[in-house]
């Protein structure tokens, strides 16, 4: 799956709304395991902007992109060891980004 290209200002509205947000997936000792991509993308079908904490991450960028591509979403940003991605929902989109 390939995720849409967002522009700056997009990046930077989605930001601004994940700042509220929880972390809905972590990932543990494990790493990435099926039912840490499996909780993920129902996470990204029921919310769209989603958080996901890792734990210790040898290397946090790295798990920050496999993430984003085994889910087929936008890689909004990453802050500490938590992880912001995007992904439409394409039936019923819940977030309006700016043009």
């Amino acid at each position: 799956m390939d995720a849409p290209a967002l522009t700056s200002r997009q990046r930077k509205h989605l930001k601004g709304l994940a700042q509220r947000l929880e972390p809905t997936v972590r990932v543990g000792d494990a790493g990435i395991t099926d039912a840490v991509l499996r909780a993920l993308d129902e996470a990204l079908v029921h919310h769209e902007l989603v958080k996901v904490r890792m734990r210790l991450p040898e290397d946090k960028k790295a798990m920050a992109a496999r993430l984003a591509e085994a889910a087929g979403a936008v890689l909004v940003g990453l802050v500490g060891h938590t992880v912001v991605l995007f992904r439409r929902n394409p039936e019923e989109p819940v977030i309006e980004l700016p043009a």
